[in-house]
């Protein structure tokens, strides 16, 4: 591993970089955003019986709120159930965008790498290019500076797009998956407001 960097030249740290904070961030999303995390499945009814037996409770509106994204989202409702309908869906609204925020966190980035990269790996095609073309003298070719034009040239050209194929590739996965999380967030949070309002059961 450590010949292929230095054959590719001092341009492959910075896909080096790019690599070390894509996977960073693929690994950090993938805990963060578990479907158990951010949607807990028994909230939803935990949450009406314990508002039923208890009221909104400060304790109870810190528990959720430590819970989980959902939990955040029906915190801000409870904190607003004694006002209308309207007024309590509106906060739960504003907390809802407040948290897909959250859970859009780092996906900029990933998608900034995953564009990137490749320009990374061009800018390294170009300096090997300048190195080849550096190797042409009075005397001819030097091979030893073709060979490392051509290297620099070839690595970083793959290195780049190595990078940028799983930082898209999950790029679109999380932000298809926080999409997905939002809109089930949003019916849960409605049917909330219905059920404590008395339009549903």
């Amino acid at each position: 591993m450590l010949s292929i960097i230095q054959a590719a030249g001092w341009t492959i740290w910075f896909i080096i970089l790019c690599s070390v904070i894509c996977f960073a961030i693929i690994g950090e999303r993938f805990w963060t955003l578990r479907r158990k995390a951010v949607l807990p499945p028994n909230l939803f009814a935990d949450t009406v019986e314990a508002y039923r037996v208890q009221g909104a409770t400060p304790e109870l509106l810190a528990k959720l709120n430590a819970n989980s994204y959902l939990g955040r989202v029906f915190a801000a409702g409870l904190a607003n159930v004694k006002s209308s309908r309207d007024i309590m869906k509106e906060s739960m609204e504003e907390a809802g965008r407040a948290v897909m925020i959250e859970m859009e966190r780092f996906l900029t980035g990933l998608g900034t790498i995953a564009t990137v990269a490749p320009l990374l790996g061009l800018f390294g095609t170009v300096v090997g290019m300048i190195d080849i073309f550096g190797a042409s003298g009075p005397t001819g070719q030097n091979p030893a500076m073709l060979a490392r034009g051509i290297s620099i040239s070839l690595y970083n050209t793959a290195a780049g797009i190595a990078v940028a194929i799983p930082a898209l590739i999950f790029y679109r996965h999380f932000r298809s998956k926080v999409d997905v999380m939002v809109v089930d967030m949003e019916q849960q949070g409605i049917k909330l407001v219905e059920t404590l309002h008395g339009d549903r059961s």
